[in-house]
Protein backbone atom coordinates (compact mmCIF):
# COMPACT_ATOMS: atom_id res chain seq x y z
CA UNK A 1 0.00 0.00 0.00
CA UNK A 2 1.13 3.55 -0.88
CA UNK A 3 2.30 5.54 2.08
CA UNK A 4 0.26 9.15 1.94
CA UNK A 5 2.88 11.79 2.20
CA UNK A 6 3.12 13.97 5.00
CA UNK A 7 2.43 17.51 3.43
CA UNK A 8 -0.92 16.12 1.57
CA UNK A 9 -2.52 14.68 5.28
CA UNK A 10 -1.70 17.90 6.77
CA UNK A 11 -3.42 19.81 3.74
CA UNK A 12 -6.71 17.83 4.28
CA UNK A 13 -6.71 18.61 7.99
CA UNK A 14 -6.84 21.96 7.27
CA UNK A 15 -9.50 21.25 4.84
CA UNK A 16 -11.56 19.24 7.35
CA UNK A 17 -14.50 21.84 8.05
CA UNK A 18 -15.17 21.98 4.01
CA UNK A 19 -14.12 18.08 2.96
CA UNK A 20 -16.82 17.65 5.22
CA UNK A 21 -19.40 19.31 3.87
CA UNK A 22 -21.45 17.45 0.98
CA UNK A 23 -23.05 20.99 -0.12
CA UNK A 24 -21.85 24.14 0.49
CA UNK A 25 -24.75 27.08 0.07
CA UNK A 26 -23.58 30.57 -1.53
CA UNK A 27 -21.26 32.37 0.57
CA UNK A 28 -20.23 29.30 2.69
CA UNK A 29 -16.89 28.41 1.24
CA UNK A 30 -15.63 32.40 1.49
CA UNK A 31 -16.51 32.57 4.71
CA UNK A 32 -15.28 29.22 5.87
CA UNK A 33 -11.91 29.76 4.21
CA UNK A 34 -11.56 33.48 5.26
CA UNK A 35 -12.36 31.41 8.98
CA UNK A 36 -9.93 28.45 8.39
CA UNK A 37 -6.99 31.52 7.26
CA UNK A 38 -7.48 32.98 10.56
CA UNK A 39 -5.78 30.18 12.67
CA UNK A 40 -2.31 29.49 13.19
CA UNK A 41 -0.65 25.83 12.30
CA UNK A 42 2.28 23.59 12.70
CA UNK A 43 2.88 23.72 9.19
CA UNK A 44 5.41 20.92 8.37
CA UNK A 45 8.70 22.11 6.54
CA UNK A 46 7.85 25.88 7.24
CA UNK A 47 8.33 28.58 9.80
CA UNK A 48 5.66 29.95 9.12
CA UNK A 49 2.24 29.62 10.99
CA UNK A 50 -0.48 30.93 8.79
CA UNK A 51 -1.65 30.43 5.46
CA UNK A 52 -3.46 32.70 3.05
CA UNK A 53 -7.40 32.24 1.83
CA UNK A 54 -5.69 31.62 -2.18
CA UNK A 55 -3.47 28.42 -0.62
CA UNK A 56 -6.55 27.34 1.49
CA UNK A 57 -9.05 27.58 -1.75
CA UNK A 58 -6.49 26.20 -4.00
CA UNK A 59 -6.04 23.12 -1.91
CA UNK A 60 -9.92 22.70 -1.68
CA UNK A 61 -10.24 22.83 -5.47
CA UNK A 62 -7.42 20.24 -5.92
CA UNK A 63 -9.11 18.40 -3.10
CA UNK A 64 -12.42 18.13 -5.12
CA UNK A 65 -10.61 17.22 -8.16
CA UNK A 66 -8.42 14.40 -7.58
CA UNK A 67 -8.90 13.64 -3.65
CA UNK A 68 -5.94 13.21 -1.43
CA UNK A 69 -3.29 12.70 -4.24
CA UNK A 70 -3.99 15.64 -5.92
CA UNK A 71 -3.01 17.35 -2.35
CA UNK A 72 0.61 15.77 -2.88
CA UNK A 73 3.36 18.42 -3.33
CA UNK A 74 4.44 17.66 -7.48
CA UNK A 75 7.83 17.86 -7.31
CA UNK A 76 9.85 20.81 -9.93
CA UNK A 77 9.72 20.32 -13.16
CA UNK A 78 12.85 21.71 -13.66
CA UNK A 79 14.50 19.86 -10.48
CA UNK A 80 17.95 18.72 -11.07
CA UNK A 81 18.80 21.58 -13.59
CA UNK A 82 20.06 24.55 -14.21
CA UNK A 83 19.57 27.86 -16.28
CA UNK A 84 23.06 28.88 -16.41
CA UNK A 85 24.96 28.68 -19.24
CA UNK A 86 27.99 25.46 -19.48
CA UNK A 87 30.27 28.37 -18.96
CA UNK A 88 28.64 29.91 -15.94
CA UNK A 89 28.61 26.31 -13.99
CA UNK A 90 32.49 25.85 -14.57
CA UNK A 91 33.19 28.84 -13.21
CA UNK A 92 30.70 28.45 -10.40
CA UNK A 93 31.95 25.02 -9.32
CA UNK A 94 35.43 25.87 -10.14
CA UNK A 95 35.35 28.52 -7.45
CA UNK A 96 34.06 26.51 -4.74
CA UNK A 97 36.73 23.60 -5.98
CA UNK A 98 39.69 26.02 -5.80
CA UNK A 99 38.63 26.82 -2.40
CA UNK A 100 36.07 24.99 -0.58
CA UNK A 101 35.55 27.87 2.31
CA UNK A 102 34.65 30.41 -0.17
CA UNK A 103 30.73 31.37 0.90
CA UNK A 104 28.07 31.77 -1.60
CA UNK A 105 28.67 36.15 -1.67
CA UNK A 106 32.18 35.85 -2.57
CA UNK A 107 31.71 33.02 -5.26
CA UNK A 108 29.08 35.19 -6.81
CA UNK A 109 31.54 38.19 -6.37
CA UNK A 110 34.54 36.39 -8.44
CA UNK A 111 32.06 34.53 -11.26
CA UNK A 112 30.51 38.62 -11.79
CA UNK A 113 33.87 39.80 -11.83
CA UNK A 114 34.86 37.31 -14.92
CA UNK A 115 32.78 38.74 -17.48
CA UNK A 116 31.16 36.00 -18.80
CA UNK A 117 27.61 36.95 -20.27
CA UNK A 118 24.59 36.69 -17.36
CA UNK A 119 27.45 36.64 -15.05
CA UNK A 120 26.22 39.70 -12.96
CA UNK A 121 22.36 38.18 -12.29
CA UNK A 122 23.31 35.55 -10.43
CA UNK A 123 21.52 35.42 -7.45
CA UNK A 124 22.88 33.49 -4.01
CA UNK A 125 20.10 30.74 -3.90
CA UNK A 126 21.07 29.67 -7.83
CA UNK A 127 24.94 29.44 -6.83
CA UNK A 128 23.79 27.03 -3.75
CA UNK A 129 21.41 24.99 -5.76
CA UNK A 130 24.07 24.47 -8.58
CA UNK A 131 26.29 23.38 -6.05
CA UNK A 132 23.98 21.33 -4.16
CA UNK A 133 23.10 19.36 -7.40
CA UNK A 134 26.99 18.85 -8.27
CA UNK A 135 27.68 17.30 -4.75
CA UNK A 136 30.54 19.68 -3.60
CA UNK A 137 28.20 22.48 -1.40
CA UNK A 138 30.43 20.49 1.34
CA UNK A 139 33.54 19.86 0.50
CA UNK A 140 36.43 19.16 2.84
CA UNK A 141 37.97 22.19 4.40
CA UNK A 142 34.52 23.77 3.64
CA UNK A 143 33.59 26.46 6.99
CA UNK A 144 30.08 24.75 5.92
CA UNK A 145 30.90 21.79 6.82
CA UNK A 146 29.18 20.28 10.12
CA UNK A 147 32.40 20.02 13.55
CA UNK A 148 32.30 16.18 14.22
CA UNK A 149 31.18 14.93 17.40
CA UNK A 150 31.77 11.80 19.02
CA UNK A 151 30.68 10.20 22.57
CA UNK A 152 33.21 9.61 24.63
CA UNK A 153 34.16 9.02 28.34
CA UNK A 154 37.47 9.04 30.31
CA UNK A 155 39.14 6.01 30.76
CA UNK A 156 39.63 6.53 34.85
CA UNK A 157 38.52 8.62 37.05
CA UNK A 158 40.73 11.89 37.91
CA UNK A 159 41.52 11.79 33.99
CA UNK A 160 39.07 14.35 32.93
CA UNK A 161 37.13 16.90 35.38
CA UNK A 162 34.35 19.80 33.61
CA UNK A 163 33.55 22.67 35.09
CA UNK A 164 30.58 25.19 34.93
CA UNK A 165 27.84 27.42 36.16
CA UNK A 166 24.14 27.03 36.21
CA UNK A 167 21.50 29.70 37.46
CA UNK A 168 19.76 28.82 40.29
CA UNK A 169 16.55 30.50 42.45
CA UNK A 170 16.53 33.17 44.85
CA UNK A 171 17.29 33.39 48.72
CA UNK A 172 18.17 35.58 51.24
CA UNK A 173 21.95 36.57 51.50
CA UNK A 174 22.47 39.50 53.93
CA UNK A 175 19.46 40.30 54.37
CA UNK A 176 17.70 40.18 51.28
CA UNK A 177 16.80 38.06 48.40
CA UNK A 178 19.15 37.80 45.27
CA UNK A 179 20.00 35.03 42.88
CA UNK A 180 22.36 32.72 43.17
CA UNK A 181 24.51 30.62 40.95
CA UNK A 182 25.34 27.05 40.65
CA UNK A 183 28.83 25.85 40.34
CA UNK A 184 29.60 22.61 39.90
CA UNK A 185 32.60 20.54 38.73
CA UNK A 186 32.41 16.66 37.59
CA UNK A 187 34.60 13.68 37.01
CA UNK A 188 33.78 12.82 33.35
CA UNK A 189 34.37 8.65 34.25
CA UNK A 190 32.17 8.34 37.31
CA UNK A 191 29.86 11.39 36.42
CA UNK A 192 30.80 12.08 40.68
CA UNK A 193 30.40 15.62 41.13
CA UNK A 194 33.52 16.32 43.11
CA UNK A 195 32.16 19.68 44.78
CA UNK A 196 29.16 21.65 43.89
CA UNK A 197 27.99 25.09 45.69
CA UNK A 198 25.29 28.06 45.35
CA UNK A 199 27.30 31.28 45.17
CA UNK A 200 26.22 34.83 45.00
CA UNK A 201 28.21 35.66 41.63
CA UNK A 202 29.32 33.54 38.78
CA UNK A 203 33.07 35.15 38.73
CA UNK A 204 36.37 33.80 38.77
CA UNK A 205 36.16 34.15 42.92
CA UNK A 206 33.43 31.69 42.89
CA UNK A 207 35.09 29.58 40.90
CA UNK A 208 37.90 28.99 42.24
CA UNK A 209 37.03 28.87 45.53
CA UNK A 210 34.42 25.80 44.53
CA UNK A 211 37.85 24.26 42.87
CA UNK A 212 39.51 24.70 45.88
CA UNK A 213 37.31 22.70 47.96
CA UNK A 214 37.19 20.17 44.70
CA UNK A 215 40.73 19.66 45.01
CA UNK A 216 40.92 18.93 48.70
CA UNK A 217 38.37 16.41 48.63
CA UNK A 218 38.91 14.33 45.39
CA UNK A 219 42.83 14.92 44.34
CA UNK A 220 44.31 16.11 41.22
CA UNK A 221 42.47 16.08 37.30
CA UNK A 222 44.93 15.67 34.74
CA UNK A 223 42.57 17.86 32.46
CA UNK A 224 39.84 20.60 33.35
CA UNK A 225 37.28 21.04 30.46
CA UNK A 226 35.68 24.89 31.33
CA UNK A 227 33.70 27.15 29.98
CA UNK A 228 35.23 29.81 27.36
CA UNK A 229 33.50 32.47 29.30
CA UNK A 230 35.34 35.17 31.73
CA UNK A 231 35.12 33.86 34.82
CA UNK A 232 37.56 31.13 33.45
CA UNK A 233 40.03 32.84 31.89
CA UNK A 234 41.50 34.76 34.61
CA UNK A 235 45.04 34.85 34.78
CA UNK A 236 44.51 33.89 38.50
CA UNK A 237 42.83 30.08 37.48
CA UNK A 238 45.38 29.56 35.25
CA UNK A 239 48.05 30.05 37.42
CA UNK A 240 46.68 27.64 39.75
CA UNK A 241 46.44 24.64 37.09
CA UNK A 242 49.73 25.45 36.31
CA UNK A 243 51.35 25.05 39.65
CA UNK A 244 49.59 22.01 40.02
CA UNK A 245 50.05 20.78 36.67
CA UNK A 246 46.52 20.66 35.88
CA UNK A 247 46.14 20.71 32.00
CA UNK A 248 43.51 23.67 31.59
CA UNK A 249 41.27 23.33 28.55
CA UNK A 250 38.60 25.68 27.42
CA UNK A 251 35.71 24.24 25.32
CA UNK A 252 35.09 25.66 21.96
CA UNK A 253 32.61 29.24 22.06
CA UNK A 254 28.94 28.10 21.41
CA UNK A 255 29.25 24.50 21.28
CA UNK A 256 27.95 23.28 24.23
CA UNK A 257 28.51 19.67 23.21
CA UNK A 258 31.87 19.81 24.65
CA UNK A 259 30.93 19.56 28.51
CA UNK A 260 27.46 17.20 27.53
CA UNK A 261 27.36 15.43 30.56
CA UNK A 262 27.64 18.45 32.87
CA UNK A 263 24.74 20.19 30.87
CA UNK A 264 22.81 16.80 31.54
CA UNK A 265 23.78 17.05 35.55
CA UNK A 266 22.03 20.45 35.20
CA UNK A 267 18.71 18.99 34.44
CA UNK A 268 19.06 16.24 37.13
CA UNK A 269 19.93 18.60 39.49
CA UNK A 270 17.03 20.93 38.31
CA UNK A 271 14.36 17.83 38.38
CA UNK A 272 15.94 16.31 41.45
CA UNK A 273 16.35 18.77 43.44
CA UNK A 274 14.96 22.14 42.94
CA UNK A 275 11.86 20.72 41.88
CA UNK A 276 11.40 19.07 45.17
CA UNK A 277 12.91 21.85 46.97
CA UNK A 278 10.72 23.62 49.37
CA UNK A 279 11.95 27.36 49.08
CA UNK A 280 9.48 28.27 52.03
CA UNK A 281 11.98 25.89 54.68
CA UNK A 282 15.30 27.25 53.13
CA UNK A 283 16.60 30.28 55.63
CA UNK A 284 19.38 31.60 53.44
CA UNK A 285 22.04 30.41 51.10
CA UNK A 286 24.26 28.28 53.84
CA UNK A 287 20.93 26.61 54.20
CA UNK A 288 20.22 26.34 50.70
CA UNK A 289 24.13 24.72 50.24
CA UNK A 290 23.54 22.05 52.99
CA UNK A 291 20.75 21.13 51.76
CA UNK A 292 22.27 20.30 47.87
CA UNK A 293 24.89 18.52 49.91
CA UNK A 294 22.97 16.39 51.65
CA UNK A 295 21.01 15.47 48.39
CA UNK A 296 24.36 14.84 46.93
CA UNK A 297 25.53 12.40 49.24
CA UNK A 298 22.76 10.77 50.19
CA UNK A 299 21.10 10.32 46.84
CA UNK A 300 23.19 11.52 43.34
CA UNK A 301 26.08 9.73 44.69
CA UNK A 302 24.14 6.93 45.69
CA UNK A 303 21.86 6.01 42.81
CA UNK A 304 22.93 3.47 39.82
CA UNK A 305 23.86 5.30 36.76
CA UNK A 306 22.82 4.14 33.44
CA UNK A 307 26.22 5.11 31.61
CA UNK A 308 28.04 3.22 34.57
CA UNK A 309 26.61 0.01 33.62
CA UNK A 310 24.97 -0.33 36.87
CA UNK A 311 27.26 1.35 39.27
CA UNK A 312 26.35 4.24 41.65
CA UNK A 313 28.59 7.54 40.59
CA UNK A 314 30.40 7.00 44.39
CA UNK A 315 31.24 2.96 43.40
CA UNK A 316 32.80 3.80 40.08
CA UNK A 317 35.08 6.37 40.91
CA UNK A 318 36.27 4.22 43.97
CA UNK A 319 37.44 1.89 41.56
CA UNK A 320 40.48 4.42 40.49
CA UNK A 321 41.07 5.26 43.76
CA UNK A 322 44.87 4.36 43.32
CA UNK A 323 45.19 6.08 40.49
CA UNK A 324 43.63 9.28 41.21
CA UNK A 325 46.53 12.25 42.15
CA UNK A 326 46.43 13.51 45.24
CA UNK A 327 47.83 16.99 46.75
CA UNK A 328 50.75 15.14 48.14
CA UNK A 329 53.26 18.10 49.02
CA UNK A 330 50.64 20.80 47.94
CA UNK A 331 48.08 20.07 50.51
CA UNK A 332 49.48 22.11 52.86
CA UNK A 333 50.24 24.97 50.65
CA UNK A 334 46.74 24.89 49.18
CA UNK A 335 45.57 28.49 50.45
CA UNK A 336 48.71 29.84 49.27
CA UNK A 337 48.32 28.44 46.02
CA UNK A 338 44.87 30.16 45.76
CA UNK A 339 46.27 33.62 46.85
CA UNK A 340 45.76 36.80 44.85
CA UNK A 341 48.25 39.48 44.29
CA UNK A 342 47.05 43.08 43.39
CA UNK A 343 49.24 46.30 42.34
CA UNK A 344 49.35 49.04 44.76
CA UNK A 345 51.73 52.38 45.25
CA UNK A 346 52.65 52.54 48.85
CA UNK A 347 51.78 56.13 49.84
CA UNK A 348 53.12 58.77 51.79
CA UNK A 349 52.00 57.72 55.62
CA UNK A 350 53.10 53.98 54.65
CA UNK A 351 49.25 52.38 53.45
CA UNK A 352 48.32 50.69 50.65
CA UNK A 353 44.00 50.35 49.74
CA UNK A 354 42.24 47.32 49.31
CA UNK A 355 38.38 47.18 49.20
CA UNK A 356 37.69 50.47 51.04
CA UNK A 357 40.13 49.83 53.72
CA UNK A 358 43.76 50.82 54.33
CA UNK A 359 46.52 48.58 55.43
CA UNK A 360 49.88 49.68 56.52
CA UNK A 361 53.39 48.04 54.80
CA UNK A 362 56.91 48.72 55.97
CA UNK A 363 57.70 52.40 56.03
CA UNK A 364 60.65 52.08 53.64
CA UNK A 365 58.14 51.12 50.92
CA UNK A 366 56.67 54.61 50.70
CA UNK A 367 56.38 55.53 46.98
CA UNK A 368 57.35 52.31 45.53
CA UNK A 369 54.75 49.94 43.88
CA UNK A 370 53.97 46.22 45.58
CA UNK A 371 51.91 43.57 45.17
CA UNK A 372 49.35 43.17 48.21
CA UNK A 373 49.07 39.56 48.60
CA UNK A 374 45.37 38.78 49.58
CA UNK A 375 43.56 35.48 50.34
CA UNK A 376 40.23 36.54 48.80
CA UNK A 377 38.21 33.51 49.81
CA UNK A 378 38.81 34.19 53.48
CA UNK A 379 39.06 38.33 52.42
CA UNK A 380 42.32 38.75 54.62
CA UNK A 381 45.18 40.48 53.46
CA UNK A 382 48.30 38.43 53.99
CA UNK A 383 51.46 40.90 53.36
CA UNK A 384 53.53 42.20 50.65
CA UNK A 385 55.63 41.24 47.34
CA UNK A 386 58.03 42.75 45.63
CA UNK A 387 56.98 43.03 41.60
CA UNK A 388 59.12 39.86 41.51
CA UNK A 389 57.38 37.86 44.07
CA UNK A 390 59.96 38.63 46.87
CA UNK A 391 58.54 38.96 50.49
CA UNK A 392 58.66 42.04 51.54
CA UNK A 393 56.72 42.21 55.24
CA UNK A 394 53.34 41.85 56.58
CA UNK A 395 49.99 44.22 55.86
CA UNK A 396 48.07 45.17 58.74
CA UNK A 397 44.89 47.26 59.35
CA UNK A 398 45.21 50.50 59.64
CA UNK A 399 44.76 51.70 63.66
CA UNK A 400 44.45 55.77 63.11
CA UNK A 401 43.83 55.80 66.91
CA UNK A 402 46.98 53.74 68.58
CA UNK A 403 48.98 56.05 65.66
CA UNK A 404 48.55 59.09 68.01
CA UNK A 405 50.54 57.19 70.64
CA UNK A 406 53.08 55.81 68.47
CA UNK A 407 56.67 56.90 69.04
CA UNK A 408 57.69 57.86 65.34
CA UNK A 409 61.32 57.56 63.77
CA UNK A 410 62.86 60.82 62.74
CA UNK A 411 64.14 61.18 59.42
CA UNK A 412 67.00 63.13 57.86
CA UNK A 413 64.92 65.93 57.48
CA UNK A 414 64.17 66.55 61.61
CA UNK A 415 65.96 68.41 64.61
CA UNK A 416 69.92 67.48 63.87
CA UNK A 417 71.81 66.89 67.27
CA UNK A 418 75.55 69.24 67.21
CA UNK A 419 78.41 66.76 67.43
CA UNK A 420 81.71 67.14 67.42
CA UNK A 421 83.75 67.15 64.08
CA UNK A 422 87.67 66.82 64.40
CA UNK A 423 90.02 68.22 61.81
CA UNK A 424 89.73 70.01 58.88
CA UNK A 425 85.83 70.60 57.78
CA UNK A 426 83.77 73.13 55.54
CA UNK A 427 82.61 75.37 57.90
CA UNK A 428 85.80 76.16 59.50
CA UNK A 429 87.12 76.85 56.38
CA UNK A 430 84.10 79.37 55.34
CA UNK A 431 84.68 81.02 58.43
CA UNK A 432 88.83 81.34 58.05
CA UNK A 433 88.14 82.66 54.36
CA UNK A 434 85.25 85.52 55.31
CA UNK A 435 88.23 86.64 58.43
CA UNK A 436 90.63 86.89 55.70
CA UNK A 437 88.43 89.05 53.33
CA UNK A 438 87.00 91.14 56.25
CA UNK A 439 90.82 91.94 57.60
CA UNK A 440 92.10 92.65 53.59
CA UNK A 441 89.68 95.13 53.25
CA UNK A 442 89.86 97.29 56.62
CA UNK A 443 93.01 100.12 56.34
CA UNK A 444 96.42 99.85 57.76
CA UNK A 445 95.33 101.80 61.10
CA UNK A 446 92.33 99.78 61.64
CA UNK A 447 93.94 96.06 61.47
Amino acid sequence: MQQIHPHALFRLSVLGPLASRNRLEKGDLKALVRELSARSYAIPDSRRSFLSEKTIEGWYYAWKRGGIDALTPKPRSDRGSSKMTEALQKAVCTAKEENPGRSLRTIRQLVSASGLPGATRLSRSSIHRLLQQRGISNLPGSQAQPVEHRSFVAAHAGDIWYGDVMHGPKVLVDGRYRKVYLVSFMDDASRLITHSAFCTAETALEVEGVLKQALLKRGLPVRLVIDNGSAYRATTLQAVCARLEIRLVYCRPYAPEGKGKLERWHRTIRQGFLNELDMDRVRDIFDLNARLWAWLEECYHKVPHTGLDGLTPLERYRLDLLRIRSLGPFASRIDELFLHRHDRLVRKDGTVSYEGGRFEVPFELVGQTVKLVVDPHRQKVVGVESLKGEPLGQATPLDAIANCRRKRRQGSTGAVAARNVSGVNAVELALERQRRDLIGSMPEGEV
